[in-house]
């Protein structure tokens, strides 16, 4: 049997960080990746040396880039930290007992940093600048900018909005489906607006035009999904294999998803598309990563299990180097360049 930490132990760097890590990202100006812990540390490494920031009081819940350089986290102590390159971080907002759940950013023209505490997403330019609040009739259970950062998606129980961010109104477009909808993907090219559901479901709708779309069948609930770069599949989590819903020639509706990578019995609970490549890596409870060639239709090993549930997984911005992270506080920085 093949040895599935072969290409683990030969490109990739390894850690154990103690905790439970929550979240992982790359810096967007500098080759480094964060990993978000749930004693409230964030550790920061290039892949040689290894630096560790007391962030926040409670557990880090969420984390993303900084759109200049460095992150964004936010924490059961119900504060939004800017977390800068010099890894120095200063506090942009307090909530009190009030816990930051989502953060999310855009790097553009115009950059956006946003940040879910409750029933409220609250926006925020790059400089840190509070810009407004957009109210929801429910807690905001994901944030999704759009590929030109001209509109923000959220998912809430009973459906999605969807917001222009340069709008000062407060009416959303309302995308309604009864239920508990827990997170949210937008299409890169806007065409449709999906949310994963507690039933073991996604739900779709077309955009424009809102026509639904129901993915269901899964043997679990549905953690981790996001579109490949060219918008072609849907990637999921949630069953034994990574489920792949069509987006085109019609699909996904009435078209059976391409399933990659099954197993016996394990669950993928995460999975992160490639940000050039029609490929997606997946990570699952009992430990193992791997890389699908959705085109190719070919898997490689990254990791063996062992490590506990993966939790995280992120591509950097040039599709170069991945990292892993599970609920042990495994971390591995792994190295898909050439050479």
């Amino acid at each position: 049997m093949r040895d599935l930490d072969e290409f683990l132990n030969a490109r990739g760097q390894q850690a154990e960080l103690g905790a439970h890590i929550t979240a992982a990202a790359f810096d967007h100006t500098r080759h480094v990746a964060a990993f978000a812990l749930g004693d409230g540390t964030l550790r920061l490494t290039d892949g040689k040396t290894w630096t560790s920031i007391q962030a926040h009081a409670g557990a880090i819940l969420a984390l993303s880039p900084h759109p200049g350089g460095g992150f964004i986290t936010g924490g059961d102590d119900g504060k939004f930290q800017n977390i800068h390159p010099n890894n120095t971080f200063e506090t942009m907002a307090a909530y009190g007992n009030k816990w930051v759940e989502h953060t999310a950013s855009f790097a553009g023209k115009t950059a956006y940093l946003a940040a879910s505490v409750g029933k409220n997403l609250h926006l925020f330019t790059a400089r840190g600048e509070f810009l407004r609040t957009l109210p929801h009739p429910s807690t905001v259970t994901g944030i999704a900018f759009d590929a030109k950062g001209k509109r923000v998606a959220t998912s809430h129980y009973n459906g999605a909005s969807l917001w222009f961010t340069a709008s000062s109104s407060d009416t959303p477009r309302k995308l309604e489906w009864k239920g508990s909808h827990t997170g949210v993907a937008l299409h890169p090219a806007g065409a449709a607006l999906v949310t994963a559901m507690q039933e073991n479901a996604l739900h779709g709708w077309t955009l424009p035009d809102a026509k639904h779309m129901r993915m269901s069948g899964y043997p679990a609930k549905t953690d981790s999904f996001g579109f490949t770069k060219s918008g072609r599949w849907l990637a999921t989590s949630g069953a034994d294999a990574i489920v792949l819903w069509p987006f085109f020639g019609g699909g996904p509706m009435g078209k059976a998803p391409l399933e990659l990578a099954h197993t016996d019995g394990a669950i993928i609970k995460q999975i992160a598309c490639h940000p050039n490549l029609e490929l997606v890596a997946a990570g699952f409870d009992i430990g193992v990563t791997l890389a699908a060639d959705i085109t190719r239709e070919r898997i490689l090993p990254i990791c063996g299990p062992g490590r506990g549930a993966v939790t995280t997984l992120a591509w950097n911005q040039a599709g170069t180097h991945l990292a892993i992270g599970t609920e042990t506080g495994f971390a591995a920085l792994v190295d898909f360049s050439a050479g």
